[in-house]
């Protein structure tokens, strides 16, 4: 089965709201393993939605359209589609039954305009909308499918969810699993090399994605239950882990910060941070994950040289000579703020984010993890511009999570084994 997105509404092609609904509709096709061959945005004109109806029924088999089911005169979309397809419509009591009570939970008033959104065509499947007024519905004729949806994200992706997958899943006979292998630390194009005619494979497939800084080697398998199609993929998974080795952080997993937090508590140990140029992303990332309090005590944002050396006691010839931008000073970072919450680990963070400064380039950021014994270090040079800001700050709090995950998988290959500070300066570039 072949599928096609077409999104409505003109503030999409005035660059006025993201489309955020095509996105999330193709990954659930993704998920479901339809083809998706084509995403059109379309304004709030009539003769060119139904022009754009009559070219996705020719060439696919399922056409999902996005927006334009509300009240207003410009919500068009029911009514070019059902002119198109030549489909009679009738007026659904019951949707203006449910619409009236949504009003009414909010103790508002149901303007008469509201009764279009209850009219439907005859011998759909309704999908009812529990988050907003406009329902959507499916339809089929002649092979092909046709799928309307309201606009707002916020309706839209339960929609898809409680309504639109189960409506598709229907449709095949077959059970589609897939599961993530998730990677950090090496880029999109070494892992294809590396997997080599893996990417190749038909059940299961592999398909690679790249996020900031992380890949997804999604693996899908087709079976008849779902039982056959993990054990497809479960094969795919293992040869894709034994390949990639420590650059796997998990396999579905939810997060890097996830997979850190559920070790440290794992491992009973305890994690504080220090952080200049990431201004307090990597506690942040740590304390978003439930569990994170039974693992972090202290997280300091220390961007001034004066903080650094008061808080963290970094010795201020140190940052003299050097400049705030070094390996001596991260490692001091690190030291200091795990003695000063007496953690098992400290993690710290100092670099430019921004537009050079100390003379050091944008993207240039030490990482340092300390265990109480050997301080370990990374140097990136991101090498990205300085309207790259939060990029940058994402990545190298991706490799201080990375650090810490690798530490406690008991590898130093990618840590620097407590090397000196000449050699950390040439130890680890990105």
């Amino acid at each position: 089965m072949t599928a096609e997105i077409i999104s409505v509404g003109t503030e999409l092609l005035l660059g006025e709201v993201v489309n955020t609904d095509a996105q999330y509709i193709s990954r659930c096709l993704a998920d479901l393993g339809i083809d998706c061959y084509f995403v059109t945005a379309v304004g709030d004109n009539k003769s060119r939605l139904r022009q754009t109806v009559r070219t996705a029924l020719e060439r696919s088999d399922l056409v999902i359209l996005s927006g334009g089911l509300g009240p207003t005169s410009d919500d068009i979309t029911k009514a070019a589609v059902c002119e198109e397809m030549g489909l009679e419509t009738y007026l659904d009591e019951r949707q203006i039954e449910r619409i009236a009570a949504h009003f009414k939970r909010q103790n508002k008033e149901m303007t008469e305009n509201n009764r279009a959104q209850a009219i439907l065509p005859v011998g759909c499947t309704v999908f009812d909308n529990d988050w907003g007024t406009a329902c959507g519905f499916g339809y089929e004729k002649g092979g092909k499918h046709i799928i309307l949806l309201p606009g707002p994200p916020r309706e839209l992706q339960p929609m898809v969810d409680n309504c639109l997958l189960p409506y598709l899943k229907k449709l095949s006979g077959d059970v589609l699993v897939t599961h993530d292998v998730n990677i950090f630390g090496i880029g999109e194009s070494k892992i294809a090399e590396m997997l080599g005619d893996i990417t190749s494979s038909e059940n299961p497939t592999v398909a690679l994605y790249c996020g900031d800084g992380e890949v997804r080697a999604r693996v899908a398998a087709k079976a008849e239950t779902e039982k056959e199609a993990d054990e497809i993929c479960k094969p795919m998974m293992d040869k894709i882990c034994d390949i990639l080795g420590k650059n796997v952080y998990g396999v579905d997993a939810e997060s890097l910060q996830k997979t850190v937090v559920t070790m440290l508590n794992k491992a009973k140990k305890s994690v504080s941070t220090a952080e200049s140029c990431t201004g307090g992303l990597v506690a942040k990332r740590i304390t978003a994950v439930s569990g994170s309090s039974e693992v972090f005590e202290l997280g300091v944002v220390s961007y001034s040289g004066r903080i650094k050396n008061e808080v963290l006691g970094v010795d201020n010839q140190v940052i003299a000579k050097l400049g705030t931008v070094s390996g001596p000073v991260a490692r001091m970072m690190a030291e200091g703020v795990r003695q000063k919450a007496n953690a098992d680990f400290g993690i710290a963070t100092t670099g430019v984010a921004g537009s050079s400064f100390e003379g050091k380039p944008t993207g240039l950021v030490f990482v340092a993890l300390s265990d109480g014994e050997k301080v370990f270090m990374r140097r990136l040079n991101l090498g990205r511009s300085s309207n790259e800001r939060e990029y940058i700050r994402h990545i190298a709090s991706s490799h201080a999570l990375d650090m810490l995950r690798l530490y406690l998988c008991g590898d130093d290959e990618f840590l620097g084994g407590g090397m000196t500070d000449e050699e950390a300066d040439k130890n680890y570039e990105v």
